[in-house]
């Protein structure tokens, strides 16, 4: 259901901003429009902090049903549609959100923050790229306009992720009463892998940020790179960093991951210093999985359903016996690494042949940014890997990888249940919470196999099998550990994998930082 609000709502004392928003439309063959919620932790976040609040969040309408829905609502969406929580959706013009979204966003500061870059060849910032900025600019002036219309005297905003980094700088001279923090869910770039920027823009991006009272990120490893590139960049700028260091890698010495230690920069704001005077404060926030949800989710009948399929597929060995699971579940984004945690599990199967028609390594590789030829190209490129193992190594009884490419989490909780061993191997990545899903829903006690460059190892790697991501052959040697370990510490690792996993949840997670940017 679709309709215009009427009224002018309550200026809003939480409010959260993100590229994409809880529900999204598509239009029915009538007419209507047809709206579906998502989840995730900014939702359950949301949830918990109560109506005497009057949160809001503001998000961009991202294909035609959305923009349609802005058109008839004036942006101001229907509760209905969003399970009662207060929506504001921007219809930005679709080619300034194409440009923003995924020339500047996704084909550059993704790609930065990910150091994916063949550099012998990219990337090249000419004068189409200095359009496609602007663009970027554009968008995010329209969240920060709007995030000034519907704050309230004090309020706090969160800002999420790449996309709005300008958001933070440009609030902050609208609005100079309002508590602002950011987080990052992406990696950082190192300082020398960030100047890659045009000079120019690389000091607009930090400034964006720095207008925040409070930016969050999922590990120090990333918050350090940050305070590294600003020191970098703007030093020359009167910027300056108080960062105490700390053994333990917190900053408030409790080992939780959730304090800053007194950790911040300061860069001059003028007139506009906000509430910190001028200071922005680094925090680490890393969050885990929901294991209430999942464990509840991961036994509904579609799960038991897929688990069924599964086995089936999966088979047993020419005794009768079970065969053991190594799992992955991703979207095809390059740095996950699919392709080479393939070719490790080809290597696992070549130098270890008592594996074969023994293991199968059922892989869920979903589709992602389709719209972008790089990632069509790398979608086919896991495909017929794939389907290469399975002609070379395969038999008439053994399909050595199952793979799936259509997105289905029934299925992928079903797989959870069934890991013996996860595979997690990304070349980078801001957290990975796959790497924690696994192991809380697994009921073989898996082991996991863990990329030191996910964020994730900074708090799983004491139990994972740490691995370079660019190592086939170490990978491959990792999972033959894993396959091999003994009963007694794969259930003892497991149940520390667990444990930490969960440690914080995404509605903690984001109320943590609400209270902490409020205090």
């Amino acid at each position: 259901m679709v309709t215009e609000q009427s009224g002018t709502p309550a200026p809003a004392r939480v409010l959260v901003a993100s590229n994409r928003g809880p529900v999204s439309y598509t239009r029915r063959d009538d007419g209507t429009l047809a709206a579906k919620r998502g989840g995730g932790g900014l939702v359950s976040g949301l949830s918990a902090i109560g109506a005497d609040d009057d949160a809001v969040w503001v998000c961009a309408a991202l294909g035609e049903g959305d923009r349609e829905a802005v058109r008839r609502t004036g942006g101001r969406l229907d509760p209905a549609d969003t399970g009662g929580q207060r929506v504001r959706m921007l219809g930005i013009e679709p080619e300034v959100y194409t440009a923003a979204y995924n020339d500047v966003a996704n084909s550059t500061l993704w790609f930065v923050h990910h150091m994916l870059y063949q550099t012998p060849l990219e990337p090249s910032f000419g004068p189409g790229f200095r359009a496609q900025w602007a663009a970027y600019e554009t968008y995010n002036r329209a969240f920060a306009e709007a995030l000034a219309q519907e704050a309230a005297e004090g309020a706090a905003v969160l800002v999420q992720d790449y996309h709005l980094a300008l958001v933070p700088g440009m609030l902050r001279a609208l609005r100079p009463d309002l508590r602002i923090g950011h987080f990052s869910h992406t990696p950082w770039a190192p300082a020398e892998y960030f100047r890659l920027l045009p000079d120019d823009i690389a000091e607009r991006l930090l400034l964006g940020m720095l207008g925040a009272d409070r930016l969050g990120f999922l590990t120090w490893r990333w918050a350090g790179a940050f305070a590294e590139c600003a020191r970098s960049v703007l030093a020359a700028r009167g910027l300056t960093a108080h960062w105490p260091e700390d053994g333990a890698g917190d900053g408030d010495g409790s080992g939780d991951g959730s304090g800053d230690g007194g950790r911040h920069l300061t860069f001059p704001r003028g007139s506009t210093p906000g509430p910190s005077g001028g200071r922005t404060y680094l925090a680490v926030h890393g969050l885990g999985a929901d294991g209430d949800f999942l464990r509840e989710r991961a036994h509904r009948p579609d799960v038991a359903e897929r688990m069924v399929t599964l086995r089936e597929q999966i088979g047993s060995t020419p005794d009768g016996a079970d065969r053991r699971t190594i799992v992955r579940v991703d979207r095809t984004e390059l740095s996950k690494n699919i392709v080479r945690g393939l070719f490790s599990y080809r290597q696992l199967l070549l130098d270890h042949p008592e594996w074969r028609e023994r293991v199968v390594h059922v892989a869920f590789a979903y589709p992602s940014r389709q719209d972008l030829a790089i990632y069509r190209s790398y979608t086919e490129e896991v495909q017929r890997v794939a389907d290469g193992i399975n002609a070379e190594l395969g038999t008439d009884g053994w399909t050595p990888v199952v793979l799936h490419v259509q997105d289905d989490f029934a299925r992928s909780l079903a797989a959870y249940r069934l890991a013996d061993v996860a595979l997690v191997n990304p070349i980078r990545d801001g957290m990975n919470l796959v790497a924690k899903e696994i192991p809380v829903l697994s009921e073989r006690a898996c082991a996991l196999v863990l990329s030191r460059e996910a964020g994730a190892y900074a708090e799983l790697g004491e139990d994972a099998l740490v691995v370079n991501p660019y190592d086939i052959s170490a990978t491959a040697a990792a999972l033959h550990e894993a396959l091999t370990m003994p009963t007694a510490e794969r259930t003892d690792r497991a149940k520390r994998l667990a444990a930490a996993a969960t440690a914080l949840p995404p509605q903690r997670w984001f109320l943590d930082q609400l209270e902490a940017l409020r205090a």
